[in-house]
């Protein structure tokens, strides 16, 4: 922290209503992150602005798609008016950029309190320079599923906390363990360059599909034959626990299957409740099936 410089006023810059959703599923949708709107502008201002950064709060889950994101900044009060169109044009282009895809976009800056310290330039310009240059999005489409993600990863949440820590959470999936971990290394060596310090969790591994799986033809079958319609198979860009149990038990046949969930990890998750007893009378069919 250093002391905030004599003439300054503060704003509170805001970009909320994105959609959010799953990482992985819904990785692809061409959906915007609050976390790369909000600091892509604070980036492009950073210079030329003379703009200090007070706070920095988006997103919260690792495996959801940030979806709100608030910065606190100063900037010199002679900079006021450059600022308000300065964000007027920013908005303008963000908004065209997500017209389909994100139709409830909303960027909006308010003046606040000027407060007493910001954060140092340097600390500052590392951070807006990490975030900017963190990957997110699609990496990889997968050779062996047409038209599902290989590899991607998610920047996705930024806080600041007490005691000048700055913590920024991020995921990576892959059905092939190894580029997971290289696109792990990317983001790594993304904020290294900055100084930062990089902690990897365990997370999940990979589970590569496999087309001939017998449990698959079985399901299959039971789902045309209960239901007289052919099945959707498809491999899904998630972590599921059939990965861990692979780890463990390299021999096992395994599929995943389940009721109708719409949008996953956001506020407006919900399950079809007619899919739940199709699900389950397919379950009890397999089974019957196998035994």
């Amino acid at each position: 922290k250093e002391q905030t410089p004599f003439g300054s006023v503060a704003f509170k810059i805001k970009v909320s209503g994105l959609t959010g959703g799953h990482s992985g599923d819904d990785i692809h949708k061409g959906l915007g992150n609050a976390n790369k709107i909000l600091a892509r502008f604070l980036y492009q201002e950073f210079n030329s602005l003379q703009v200090a950064l007070v706070d920095f709060d988006g997103g919260n889950l690792r495996n959801a798609i940030a979806r709100e994101a608030v910065a606190w900044i100063v900037i010199p009060a002679s900079h006021r008016d450059q600022f308000q169109i300065d964000f007027e044009q920013f908005e303008k282009a963000v908004m065209e950029e997500y017209l389909k895809t994100e139709p409830n976009l909303e960027m909006y800056f308010t003046p606040t309190e000027t407060p007493y310290q910001v954060m140092n330039h340097s600390t500052a310009r590392n951070l807006l320079n990490a975030l900017v240059a963190c990957p997110h999005g699609v990496l990889e489409m997968s050779p062996r599923m047409p038209g599902m993600v290989e590899t991607s990863t998610n920047l996705a949440s930024v806080k600041f906390l007490p005691f000048n820590e700055i913590i920024v959470t991020t995921s990576q999936r892959s059905e092939i363990e190894s580029r997971k971990l290289l696109a792990a290394n990317m983001v790594e060596a993304t904020f290294r360059l900055a100084g930062a310090t990089v902690e990897h969790s365990d997370g999940y591994p990979g589970w590569t599909p496999n087309p001939d799986s017998e449990i698959l033809k079985v399901a299959v079958e039971s789902y045309r034959r209960l239901f007289a319609t052919e099945p959707v198979v498809r491999s899904i860009h998630a972590g599921l626990e059939c990965g861990l149990f692979l780890q463990k038990y390299p021999g096992l046949d395994m599929i995943s299957i389940g009721p109708t969930i719409k949008g996953a990890h956001s506020p407006s998750e919900r399950i079809n409740i007619e899919t739940t007893d199709k699900f389950w009378k397919h379950l009890v069919d397999i089974l019957e099936t196998l035994k």
